[in-house]
């Protein structure tokens, strides 16, 4: 599925309950890895509290889908990159 197929995740989607704090944590170690590339930088985002059985993320407390929908968007944009070069 490519990036102009694929739907944002919905906060109230179902599947977000089954993300634990850890998870979250890896997702968001490799947002930081696959946004450096590309001058987006978030330091001090973390795991924050678990709401309604959602693990919320310290950036604005955002809800785990943010972080998964902006986590697509940069590896789409990563696969997008023309490699240097060419």
């Amino acid at each position: 599925m490519t990036g102009a197929e694929r739907r944002p995740t919905d906060p109230a989607d179902p599947s977000i309950r089954t993300f634990t704090e850890p998870q979250v944590a890896a997702l968001l170690a490799e947002v930081r890895e696959l946004g450096a590339k590309f001058g987006l930088l978030w330091p001090s985002a973390t795991t924050d509290s678990v709401v309604d059985g959602r693990v919320l993320v310290r950036f604005g407390n955002a809800p785990t889908s943010t972080v998964l929908n902006l986590l697509a968007l940069l590896r789409d944009a990563e696969r997008a990159e023309v490699p240097s070069g060419s």
